[in-house]
């Protein structure tokens, strides 16, 4: 897999609405957040102006109108370019093919669990169990208001879909594991806390 120009997954986002008609920056970051796509990609007015203007350069997207809405500023609406079409085709492509190493920081704190001591990482896991509960019933409602209410094809969404499936799984093994320590089950080395 050749190294690719942009990797910044909300440049992937930017490419995804632009697929469905031409916007201008503040309507992406809209139509993101509305589809609760924040979820998804980090969404922030700092980093959309510098990824569309990455795209710019490297010409994926181009401007097509610059627009002014009463006494707000002027705003560039902009569309993709052929070549923008081809790389996000097989940039999705590659994503969705191939797996890639991922270093989730909750993995990364699970491998040493052991240093809260039973108590500490039975209550820890309960609060994340929480929000985890929390999550999941955000995504559900976010779901309901977009596919659900007719507003957004099913397939605009499907990345909440497998969010909700994957954070049901962890709220399971989360829970699970809370369970064992409380009961005793999983039990802590008598020498160390980890």
């Amino acid at each position: 897999m050749a190294k690719r120009k942009i990797s910044n997954t909300l440049a992937l986002a930017v490419l995804g609405l632009l697929q469905e008609r031409d916007m201008h920056p503040y309507e992406m970051a809209s139509t993101l957040r509305e589809r609760s796509k924040d979820s998804s990609f980090k969404i922030n007015s700092g980093s959309l102006y510098d990824t569309v203007e990455a795209l710019v350069r490297h010409e994926w997207i181009e401007p097509v109108e610059t627009m002014r809405d009463g006494r707000r500023p002027e705003r560039t609406v902009y569309g993709l370019t052929d070549l923008g079409r081809r790389e996000f085709v097989v940039w999705i492509d590659e994503l969705i093919r191939v797996p890639v190493a991922e270093y989730p920081k909750f993995i990364a704190a699970v491998s040493y669990l052991g240093a809260l001591g039973p108590d500490g990482a039975a209550d820890a896991l309960a609060e994340r169990a929480g929000h985890l509960v929390q999550r999941i019933e955000e995504g559900r409602t976010a779901l309901a208001a977009t596919v659900g209410a007719g507003q957004v094809p099913r397939l605009f969404m499907i990345e909440v879909e497998y969010a909700l499936h994957a954070w049901e799984s962890e709220l399971a093994w989360t829970q699970g594991i809370r369970d064992e320590i409380r009961a005793g089950s999983l039990t802590w080395p008598t020498g160390g806390t980890t």
